[in-house]
């Protein structure tokens, strides 16, 4: 049995119970393929087919392709600089008469302080909120979670993430219809496990056991890593207070990131990829995985659905770095990226 077993099973009630909301019932948890396959199937049991659905253009491809897979059509908004994710004002501004949906990403494992007055604007308008939670593993704003806000949240398990299963993803919502067609989804659209009836589109979305297993194993890790991961940060955030126009992305009060990602921006007139380059180049220290360097509305794929100007998004996504996290760091080896760029910076500032 290697595939939607006992450890499949397993995995799910226990990364549910990890993001259960206080004074809320577990959520419904579906354990899949991909966060990909996550958000492609949470999309399409909400129904998004020849629908528009608002996607913050600083987001990973899969975001996007995700409603293109599920027949929608993505439209491009822009972001909040102290979040970079989508506020109030840029979701509404986004809008269209044929809009059904939303996906509020999680960037770096932040979750907005907005969050519930985003669901609160999906409600007035009769949409959905969806969160793309890729990131967000064990995050939280207020005590709440992600994936407690929106109809329902999809996660990955991709190598990079806080918790790893080697590939996976999963869905969670607290809705036990979405769930029962999620399950239908990942199956091939079979009504049944052992029978050969499809009644969906679906797909071969299933996590295997081996998967799982590992996933479980990790989840045990979370909160530690977590911890961890936070103490990095802090660490990074007292190594570059001094230094003038280097900004850290400030934790608003009442979130707990998982610091998936450690963001800062540089002062506009620095050369990122100049000062990425004297980095490697000088000490070692080699920055990737920005979130991120080319808008979703600037991809060439996306090009029939670019949209309008989205100048917030533009500029973060020339201006920002993340340096180095992750969940065993020494804090010698964050002292050493710490040297290195304050060296590369007070020589780039000063130029």
């Amino acid at each position: 049995m290697l595939t939607l077993g006992t450890y499949t099973r397993e995995f799910e009630a226990a990364f549910a119970a990890a993001h259960a909301a206080p004074d809320a019932e577990v959520p419904h948890s579906v354990a899949v393929s991909s966060g990909t396959a996550a958000l492609e199937i949470v999309l399409r049991a909400i129904d998004v087919s020849g629908k528009d659905v608002i996607i913050p253009t600083n987001t990973f491809f899969a975001t996007a392709e995700a409603a293109v897979r599920a027949g929608g059509r993505p439209v491009f908004a822009d972001v909040d600089a102290q979040t970079f994710a989508l506020s109030p004002a840029t979701l509404e501004a986004a809008l269209t008469p044929n809009t059904a949906a939303a996906v509020l990403v999680h960037v770096g494992g932040l979750i907005s302080p907005a969050a519930e007055e985003l669901r609160k604007v999906c409600e007035q308008h009769q949409i959905t909120l969806v969160e793309d939670a890729a990131h967000a593993h064990g995050s939280s704003v207020d005590g709440k979670p992600a994936g407690s806000f929106g109809a329902a949240a999809a996660f990955s398990f991709y190598p990079t993430k806080v918790v790893t299963s080697g590939e996976g993803g999963m869905i969670l919502t607290s809705s036990a219809d979405l769930a029962d067609d999620a399950r239908v989804y990942r199956d091939q659209g079979k009504g049944s496990f052992t029978a050969n009836h499809h009644v969906r589109h679906g797909y071969a979305w299933r996590m295997s056991e081996l998967h799982a297993v590992t996933g479980l194993v990790h989840l045990r890790r979370m909160r530690e890593s977590i911890e961890h991961r936070r103490s990095v940060a802090a660490r990074y955030d007292k190594g570059l207070a001094d230094l003038a126009g280097l900004d850290a992305l400030a934790e608003p009060a009442g979130c707990l990131s998982n610091f998936y990602k450690y963001i800062a921006l540089l002062p506009p007139g620095v050369d990122r990829a100049r000062f990425k380059r004297e980095l490697a180049d000088g000490y070692a220290v080699r920055l990737a995985g920005e979130v991120y360097d080319l808008p979703l509305h600037r991809q060439p794929v996306f090009a029939e659905y670019a949209g309008p100007a989205l100048p917030v998004a533009d500029d973060i996504c020339e201006r920002h770095i993340c340096l180095p996290v992750h969940s065993d760091m020494r804090e010698d080896e964050v002292d050493e990226v710490l040297g290195a760029v304050r060296a590369v910076y007070g020589a780039l500032a000063a130029v």
